[in-house]
């Protein structure tokens, strides 16, 4: 048996030589990476130290730059009258009417008439009762007469008898002294005439008194005379008033019942519109309301043509967050305006020329308008700032933004409240 010993030419392999070029390749990655650090460093450690990531396209931006700001209200304005009444029912009655909606109509031209028989003959009644008052001050005045004449007959007779008693004591005094009487008589004619003195003034006093009361009856059924023509004076108007006249030259707008209806005291009747006087009313937020103020200058535009305005009223009342304020042609009223015709309207609240601001956008109402991100190479930082007057497409700034800064005005919400954003192209 032969034996054969192995070698070890089936285990003995040839190794392969190591390359030495994945040692440059990382040496130069080093030295790019070096490179690229030295460049960028600054804006490589902002894009690191960011909170998130969010992609241009979802941001509004803009720039701050210095240009006119123009503050002003703007909306769809209704064509109405300066001047448009209604009229309502004097008294209860029946209605006729003389006019038709649409009817020109001239001031104080009777447009309805109320036929009232309760307020008629109550008329009657009151002048009725002027007669019987004025009958009664005739007969008072009659009967003063005739007790002032009365009283004038007792005080002269009370006067004839005092100078009658003082002959008779100056005949009684005389014979005495000559001793034809004796003092008894002269003592009786003493007494007639002091009884005729207080007779005499009895009736002067009386007279005083009943003279006076006479007047002031005299004068009781003059107030009563008066009152009484004071009430038929206003029932009187109130009659004339159930022919219901046009307060303005304009049209009859609206009739609000149908001829010879029944209608009680107060009944809205119809309205007439005044054509010569329009203005146009607007619906104003409440935030802008706050600084409108009559005799501020707008503008008024439809079909085609623009007219200068101003306002002439706001309302008071706030009625589903908006404020009533209406605007008058500034100048000659075009003549091809309608009621309630629909218009453009616009007020200029403020103006000015320079200013530093930026594009409007929810940035604003965000956070109270407290803070804006401001884009400075290629990462969004949260910056405080101070903003001022608003318009509806910009804003004032007053601190905390300059020049040429780009700022996030739309879409700052997918930040998320952080302080620093990469954006990404």
């Amino acid at each position: 048996m032969n034996t054969r010993f192995r070698d070890t030419s089936e285990q003995d392999k040839p190794l392969a030589r190591k390359s030495r070029r994945w040692p440059l390749l990382l040496a130069g990655g080093a030295a790019v990476v070096g490179a690229l650090a030295l460049w960028g460093g600054g804006r490589m450690q902002r894009m690191l130290s960011a909170d998130t990531t969010v992609s241009t396209a979802r941001l509004g931006l803009a720039t701050v730059d210095v240009a006119p700001l123009t503050r002003d209200v703007a909306g769809e304005g209704r064509v109405v009258a300066a001047q448009s009444p209604t009229l309502y029912a004097p008294g209860a009655g029946t209605v006729t009417l003389t006019v038709r909606a649409g009817d020109p109509v001239k001031r104080d031209q009777v447009m309805a008439r109320v036929d009232s028989p309760e307020l008629t003959n109550r008329l009657a009644q009151e002048r009725s009762n002027v007669d019987a008052l004025r009958a009664d001050l005739a007969r008072a005045e009659v009967e003063a007469r005739q007790q002032a004449a009365a009283l004038q007959s007792a005080y002269e007779n009370a006067r004839i008898d005092q100078q009658t008693a003082a002959n008779d004591l100056a005949r009684q005094t005389q014979a005495f002294e000559a001793g034809a009487t004796a003092r008894m008589q002269v003592e009786r004619a003493q007494d007639a005439l002091a009884k005729a003195k207080l007779a005499l003034d009895q009736a002067a006093g009386l007279r005083g008194l009943k003279t006076d009361s006479l007047a002031l009856d005299v004068q009781a059924k003059k107030s009563a005379l008066a009152r009484q023509q004071l009430l038929v004076a206003d029932l009187e108007r109130q009659v004339a008033e159930l022919a219901v006249r046009s307060p303005v030259d304009g049209q009859v707008g609206q009739l609000f019942i149908a001829d010879r209806t029944n209608v009680a005291r107060d009944a809205k009747l119809l309205s007439v519109i005044d054509l010569s006087a329009l203005e146009v009313q607007m619906q104003v937020a409440e935030s802008f309301a706050r600084e409108l103020q009559p005799g501020m200058p707008g503008e008024i535009a439809g079909n085609g043509q623009r007219w200068a305005g101003l306002v002439s009223s706001v309302s008071p009342e706030v009625v589903n967050g908006e404020v009533s304020a209406r605007l008058r042609f500034d100048g000659k009223q075009p003549e091809q305006l309608r009621q309630n015709q629909r218009l453009s309207v616009r007020v200029l609240l403020d103006r000015r020329d320079k200013v530093l601001g930026v594009a409007r956008g929810s940035f604003v109402d965000e956070g109270g308008g407290s803070y804006a991100y401001v884009v400075r190479g290629g990462v969004a930082e949260k910056v405080a700032v101070k903003l001022g007057a608003r318009s509806l497409e910009r804003v004032e700034v007053l601190s905390g933004l300059s020049v040429g800064d780009r700022v996030v005005i739309s879409g700052a919400d997918n930040f998320k409240g952080a302080e620093r954003v990469l954006v990404a192209d």
